[in-house]
C-alpha cells in the first residue's frame, strides 16, 4: 500500500519554484491534504507563528522547501539575510515539528554547505572537512546547522527527520530576475534579450572554468517524494544528476538553445565561486532508489520553451 493516502502533508515554500513541482508530484499520491501556506500566513522566522502553523494544519508529514536563495550576486549582497532567514525558518520548524509529534520531516539542505576544497565527486562523509566557499558560506552554514539539529533531535527525542542535499535546480517555473536568479535562468534571459535586441555580445561573470552539476526540478520533486516515503536515517543524502558541465560549456549550450549567435565575453573581475561541483549520488540510489531521469539537453530545451511561453510575461 502507498505511504501517502490518509496523510496530511505540509509543504513550506509550496508556492515557489521547487514547491510547485513538488506539490504537483504529491498530488499523484493522493494524500488526505496538501497545505502550502504563504509566508504572510505563517512567518517561519517567528517561533510562535511556526507553532501556530503546525497546530492549525496538523500535518503528518512536513517537507521544508522554503528558503531565501539566489546566485553569487545575491549571496554577496545579502549574506546576513540569507543566514538569518534560512537558519531561523529551519530551526523553528524542526522544533515545532518535534513538539507537535510530526511523524516525518524532510529538510532540504544545499550543495553550498560542502567545503570549498571538497574532492570531486562530493561524498556525504566530507561535509565537515572544511569551510564552505566564501561567496555563499553564510547560506550554506545556516542550512548545515539544520542537519546538526535533526541529528541531535533524533538522538535525544527519537524524532524522525531526514536531510537531503540537492544540487542546483533548473526547469520550467524558475526565477529569471537577474538580481537574484541562479546561473541557468540568468543565462537564458540574457541571451534571449540580446537576441531580441540584436546585441553583438553578452558579458558573463567569471572566466567560465568552474563546473557545476544541475538537476531538473521534476527529478528533484521525485527524489523528495521517494525519500519521504522510503528513507529514515540520520545521515545526509546527496540528490543530484551526476552530470558535470563547465560554465563556459553551459553558456554555449544555453546560447544554442536560445538561438543567440553573438560573442560571449567573460568579466574576470567577477567571482567564479567554487571551482568544481559534482555529487556522489550513490547513497540516494541505495537508500531510496532515486536516479535522475531527465537529460540535460532535454531539460534545458524545456526550460527555454517555458521562458518564451510564460516567463517573459511574469519576469
Amino acid at each position: 500500500m502507498s505511504f501517502w493516502p490518509g496523510r496530511r502533508v505540509l509543504v513550506t515554500g509550496g508556492r515557489g519554484f521547487l514547491g510547485t513541482h513538488l506539490v504537483r508530484r504529491l498530488e499523484r499520491e493522493r494524500p488526505a491534504s496538501i497545505a502550502t501556506p504563504r509566508a504572510s500566513d505563517y512567518d517561519l522566522r517567528d517561533a510562535q507563528a511556526t507553532a501556530r502553523c503546525l497546530a492549525d494544519l496538523r500535518p503528518d508529514v512536513v517537507i521544508h522547501a522554503a528558503a531565501a536563495v539566489g546566485g553569487i550576486g545575491a549571496n554577496r549582497l545579502h549574506p546576513g539575510k540569507f543566514f538569518y532567514d534560512n537558519a531561523m525558518m529551519g530551526m523553528n520548524l524542526i522544533e515545532a515539528a518535534r513538539r507537535a509529534d510530526v511523524g516525518r520531516l524532510v529538510v532540504l539542505g544545499t550543495v553550498c554547505a560542502y567545503p570549498s576544497e571538497t574532492p570531486v565527486p562530493f561524498r556525504e562523509e566530507t561535509l565537515w572537512d572544511g569551510y564552505p566557499e566564501p561567496t555563499n558560506a553564510p547560506y550554506g552554514l545556516a542550512k548545515k546547522m539544520l542537519l546538526v539539529q535533526l541529528q541531535a533531535y533524533r538522538e535525544e527525542y527519537g524524532f524522525r527527520g531526514i536531510y537531503l542535499i540537492p544540487v542546483n535546480l533548473y526547469g520550467p517555473g524558475d526565477h529569471f530576475d537577474l538580481e537574484s536568479s541562479h546561473v541557468i535562468p540568468a543565462m537564458i534571459r540574457k541571451f534571449d534579450e540580446a537576441k531580441a535586441k540584436s546585441l553583438p555580445e553578452v558579458v558573463l561573470w567569471g572566466d567560465g572554468t568552474p563546473t557545476r552539476e544541475f538537476l531538473h526540478v521534476t527529478d528533484a520533486a521525485e527524489a523528495i517524494v521517494l525519500a519521504a516515503e522510503r528513507f529514515d536515517g540520520p545521515e545526509p543524502v546527496n540528490v543530484g544528476s551526476g552530470f558535470e558541465i563547465s560554465i563556459r560549456d553551459l553558456a554555449s549550450a544555453v546560447a544554442r538553445a536560445v538561438g543567440y549567435a553573438g560573442r560571449i565575453l567573460w568579466d574576470t573581475t567577477r567571482p567564479n565561486g567554487q571551482m568544481r561541483r559534482r555529487l556522489d549520488t550513490s547513497r540516494a540510489r541505495e537508500r531510496f532508489g532515486f536516479e535522475a531521469r531527465i537529460g540535460f539537453d532535454e531539460g534545458l530545451a524545456e526550460t527555454v520553451a517555458w521562458w518564451r511561453r510564460e516567463g517573459r510575461a511574469v519576469r
